[in-house]
């Protein structure tokens, strides 16, 4: 199996170059440019019949997508005969529905296009797991609860971790468990028009430190309001991490303001992406 990485994943690069060598695999040297009219230029420089090739989708999100469909094409052309993908962070995936007429479930698309070249399928933390199915052949979806909970194991000591909504719960689940630590949810209420109020629910957190835990942090509001809750609460520290640091502009200082400490996983580059998912990556071939 070799390792081909693409612009999406150069930040993951040196890591992955230094860790491949323990599991005996090869990173293949890849040559990506542009042409002077935007169009890119792929050449894969190695030969083999397996290859993972692990390409983020940030923005820019269509020309990482592009760029994923033109290795597996220039893989497939090199004579390889199983490719995997494996993408930290999957652009569209939150347009998993449609909610008005005329839309298109752009989360499908995308799936549908990478199976053209991909046999299976590898994302961290997907918005909606369910979503998977709209890949035809082998997908499954990665959690990043062990490297989360490792970077955050000795900061927490006897803590708490807590998810944002009773929808990330089995999230904050799966990091208490590694911890074993407890853990519980937020829950909202609306108590008027314009106003939602937010608790922890069945748990205490006075004097305890704290860890919130979400698949994606954008604006940054939801993490700031929960932790002045438990700071009125008399939370000892809190610390915020999420998989996907998809940060809208101010929000890493709106969190970093309210919070003892933000850790996010590279599956982005950000300036908070402390926790490296490279090992669960590795682990895969």
């Amino acid at each position: 199996m070799k390792i081909v990485l693409g612009s999406g994943a150069q930040h993951l690069k040196d890591e992955v170059i230094k860790k491949a060598i323990n599991y005996g695999k090869e990173v293949l040297e890849t040559e990506i440019k542009k042409f002077p009219d935007g169009e890119k230029y792929i050449r894969i420089l190695g030969e083999g019949k397996e290859a993972l090739v692990i390409q983020s989708t940030y923005n820019p999100q269509d020309e990482n997508l592009i760029e994923l469909l033109l290795i597996g094409d220039s893989l497939r052309e090199r004579g390889f005969e199983r490719l995997l993908a494996v993408v930290p962070y999957l652009a569209y995936s939150r347009q998993d529905r449609v909610t008005k007429e005329g839309e298109p479930i752009s989360v499908r698309a995308i799936m549908r296009m990478l199976s053209l070249y991909y046999d299976e399928l590898y994302v961290f933390d997907l918005h909606n797991a369910k979503t998977l199915e709209f890949f035809p052949k082998k997908a499954t979806n990665l959690s990043p609860a062990r490297a989360i909970a490792e970077y955050f194991n000795e900061k927490l000591g006897d803590g708490i971790i807590l998810a944002p909504d009773k929808g990330a719960l089995e999230r904050a689940k799966a990091v208490a468990e590694i911890l074993n630590l407890e853990f519980s949810h937020f829950e909202k209420k609306r108590i008027s028009p314009t106003e939602v109020q937010m608790q922890p629910v069945n748990i205490d957190v006075k004097g305890k430190n704290v860890l919130i835990v979400d698949d994606i942090i954008s604006t940054g509001g939801t993490m700031v309001k929960a932790a002045n809750i438990l700071r009125k609460m008399g939370a000892k520290n809190i610390f915020v991490s999420a998989t996907h640091g998809v940060f809208a502009k101010g929000a890493i200082e709106r969190v970093e303001n309210a919070v003892d400490e933000l850790a996010v996983t590279n599956t982005i580059p950000t300036p908070v992406s402390k926790i490296s998912i490279v090992e669960d990556i590795l682990r895969l071939v």
